[in-house]
């Protein structure tokens, strides 16, 4: 008799292929939540537990505004440059899950943690390394307490990592080459020693780890960063639009047969 496939052990499937990237969060969920309510009777509870909500903001590409400007809670701008190369870290570490908000909650070994209150701080064990890296950039515990330290964090959201990471990269003396909008061997080989994805000058992982090839990572951060300006220019244009039809508009004032004149 073969086995029989349990609500649970669908939910499950669900939630792996999402972890690994295979299909998107939303299908996963409207699946989920479909099987899970023909399966169960009116008179009966819920055979699975709610699906927690995750909200996907598309923050991959969230870019700051024109007039906003580095303050203590938000010390590194975004811009295009700096969010490519953020997405390209999250493709590195195994976070990028289709650029949706998920990836901020990848543990090591693709699980998920279920609250960003907080880093998780749990060493997972897969394969032939165990590790307690989180995240979408994958801080490990003693990592992220240094710039939750150091730029006066609070929380563990995606807003907070993204600024981690860039603290990261400035740590590394990195921010330089990445404003210049090049994804260069000598800008990976800078990251290399935080983040084991990127490759050294030789092109092996600063740790021993698997690692992506240079190629790979410079097309990815290539694409990111075209879109991600084509993002900023349409932003200022219709700012410049907004502007310019403010100051064509004009407020007549009484006498309002004067109006017409």
């Amino acid at each position: 008799m073969q086995g029989m496939t349990t609500p649970a052990s669908t939910a499950r499937r669900f939630i792996s292929a999402v972890a690994a990237g295979l299909i998107p969060f939303p299908i996963a969920l409207s699946a989920a939540q479909a099987t899970n309510t023909q399966l169960q009777s009116p008179h009966l509870p819920p055979l699975l537990p709610p699906l927690p909500v995750i909200e996907l903001s598309a923050r991959s590409q969230k870019l700051s505004t024109a007039n906003e400007v580095p303050s203590t809670s938000l010390p590194f701008i975004i811009t295009p440059e700096r969010r490519a190369l953020l997405n390209t870290i999250r493709f590195a570490e195994g976070t990028w899950k289709n650029g949706h908000d998920l990836g901020y909650r990848v543990m090591f070994g693709g699980g998920l943690m279920a609250s960003l209150e907080r880093h998780p701080n749990r060493v997972i064990y897969s394969s032939r390394y165990a590790s307690a890296a989180a995240g979408a950039y994958q801080f490990m515990p003693f990592t992220w307490d240094m710039v939750r330290r150091s730029l006066g964090l609070r929380g563990f959201g995606p807003e907070a990592q993204d600024q981690g990471a860039l603290f990261l990269v400035q740590r590394r003396k990195a921010m330089g080459l990445t404003d210049t909008g090049s994804m260069t061997p000598l800008l990976a080989a800078k990251l290399a020693p935080e983040w084991a994805s990127f490759p050294t000058l030789n092109g092996r992982s600063y740790y021993g780890q698997p690692v992506k090839r240079f190629t790979q990572l410079n097309g990815f951060y290539k694409f990111n960063l075209a879109k991600l300006r084509k993002i900023r220019d349409q932003h200022r244009q219709d700012l410049t639009d907004a502007a310019d039809g403010s100051a064509q508009r004009t407020v007549c004032k009484p006498p309002t047969i004067l109006c017409s004149l």
